[in-house]
């Protein structure tokens, strides 16, 4: 087994905990309303949990509003109650058979809570790439110790592995800048 070969197998956890940095920041409430930001609000409908996005259709006609429609109209008093509890700060307007949400612009306080938030899941999703930089690491230096791979083969595949670390990392923080941009 040659080193490239774990750095291959420890790609997709970078890229996974990329992905998975990517939806929590779309949560991430900026001055723009989306529909990532309610999407995955758990609803008690019917005696279960249901994230939104499957109880209806979710919209933002505007810049500071997010419109719901359920599927039926049922759902209408389940929905309005779990983005009341959801905390995000929303005030729900039902109107008929659709559900309104008005943001509220953002004060300088919230702006620097959601900053930090915004730095806490980075460090998270840097933390998970570190582990599997560490482990990739652990099994370079295994093959080695077993005399599958040549010392030179083991610096050779450190370097690879740091830059592939370097690139991911640089993607956290274009990510993360642009999106602190979007809060500002």
């Amino acid at each position: 087994m040659s080193y490239k070969e774990f750095i291959d197998k420890a790609k997709p956890e970078f890229e996974k905990a990329f992905k998975f940095l990517e939806g929590e920041i779309q949560k991430i409430r900026t001055s723009r309303a989306s529909p990532a930001l309610v999407e995955d609000i758990e609803v008690n409908a019917f005696g279960q949990k249901f994230p939104l996005k499957q109880l209806g259709a979710i919209s933002t006609p505007s810049t500071n509003q997010i419109v719901i429609q359920p599927w039926d109209g049922s759902y209408l008093e389940p929905i309005e109650k779990a983005i009341s509890q959801s905390g995000l700060g929303m005030s729900v307007i039902v109107d008929k058979n659709v559900i309104r949400l008005n943001l509220p612009t953002l004060t300088e306080e919230y702006r620097h809570a959601l900053s930090k938030t915004l730095g806490e899941k980075a460090e998270q999703a840097k933390q998970t790439m570190r582990h599997a930089r560490e482990d990739a690491w652990n099994k370079i230096q295994a093959a080695k110790i077993a005399k599958e791979i040549s010392e030179d083969d083991k610096f050779r595949g450190k370097d690879e592995l740091q830059k592939v670390v370097d690139d991911y990392q640089e993607k956290i923080k274009n990510l993360v800048e642009k999106k602190k941009n979007e809060i500002a």
